[in-house]
């Protein structure tokens, strides 16, 4: 089979061999490019049709314990002025995004030393309980499954945890100290426990190659997450890859397509690192095949903070500001913007798997 024949199998069966992937990675030309994503795009209609779901994001703590060698708000990186917003804030951040619309907010931060249980705890009950219709999206790290364990009852419904490589190489060699099998086991935990489970990679890091990438489809289509983040590595200039050439929008664009059709039902972000490195690579990302936006509720003051890559849009923007300009993004590009809770399609009664 040629490549446009392996897409069209692909499109067909959700299914190709792992010596068909790799063929695909290694032999994309422009027209298997279209054809593959022509089909994702048909692939995210058929499943959501023209919606895509929006999730109010808040940036609630750059503290980080950790040492990841990409990113911006490392432990070791001594520019950054940390912040914690206090609870007060993270709920009136939820309150305004409640105001606009927003159903789903994202609660994302650094592994912070001082996050305890407790207060996400409190937090994800006093969201609850003021916007009762509301989903709630954590995504705060590694932590014991007793502590998922305990957000999940707590009413917690979505957590991001992307294991940012599934190559155990390039995992070790960006994430200094950090265990490869508990990242893996982190994300199998959250699913067992009941949430809806996010994963998620890089796209052009130092040293990645096709056979990286076939890994990270690979380990996704067993994982099955329910949605699955993929944005291009973009180099921050206090990090050690500095001067490191960071992801394109095609690579990008080529694994959010082909991560739709392995996953037809999966929830995929066009992410602000897509339109970071592009002026419509939001919407490029949209017409690959994602289905979902993430709009700043991150006090606007705080917001240069929280940079985990350089060149990070939106970040003088107010809450509305953002709401409405993503929302003409959305419709100018032929889709309509879902207000709704957005829960992946296995929770809304219609299973896929």
């Amino acid at each position: 089979m040629n490549t446009c024949e392996l897409i069209e199998k692909l499109y067909e069966t959700n299914c190709l061999e792992t010596d068909e992937l790799l063929f695909v990675l290694n032999n994309m030309d422009h027209e298997s490019f279209q054809q593959l994503i022509n089909r994702s795009h048909e692939t995210s209609l058929k499943y959501y049709g023209d919606s895509v779901f929006v999730r109010g994001l808040i940036e609630f703590t750059n503290y980080c314990t950790r040492d990841c060698i990409y990113c911006g708000i490392r432990c070791s990186n001594k520019k950054v002025n940390r912040y914690r917003l206090s609870d007060e804030q993270i709920l009136n951040a939820c309150r305004e995004g409640n105001l606009l619309g927003y159903k789903t907010f994202v609660l994302q931060g650094g592994e912070d030393p001082l996050l305890t249980d407790e207060r996400i705890i409190y937090l994800i009950k006093a969201i609850k309980q003021e916007m009762p219709e509301c989903a709630i999206t954590l995504s705060i790290g590694e932590k014991s499954y007793k502590s998922y364990e305990s957000y999940f009852n707590a009413g917690a419904d979505r957590y991001l945890l992307r294991h940012e490589t599934a190559s155990e190489r390039l995992y070790k060699q960006i994430h200094p100290k950090m265990s490869f099998e508990k990242r893996m086991q982190c994300l199998w935990s959250l699913k067992e426990i009941g949430f809806q489970v996010g994963a998620g990679f890089m796209v052009g890091l130092p040293g990645q190659n096709h056979e990286d990438y076939l890994k990270d489809i690979l380990f996704l289509n067993e994982l099955k997450p329910h949605m699955v983040g993929i944005g291009p590595f973009i180099p921050h200039s206090d990090t050690p890859f500095a001067h490191s050439k960071g992801g394109d929008v095609k690579t990008t664009m080529m694994m959010i397509a082909l991560v739709r059709l392995f996953l037809p039902g999966a929830l995929i972000p066009a992410t602000t690192a897509l339109g970071s490195i592009d002026s419509k690579g939001r919407e490029k990302g949209l017409l690959a095949g994602a289905n979902v936006v993430m709009p700043n509720l991150t006090p606007v003051e705080q917001r240069e903070n929280y940079l985990l890559y350089d060149g990070k849009i939106c970040i003088g923007d107010a809450a509305n500001k953002c709401r409405y300009c993503i929302e003409g993004r959305i419709i100018n590009s032929g889709f309509t913007l879902d207000l709704s809770v957005g829960h992946h399609i296995s929770f809304s009664g219609k299973c896929v798997w």
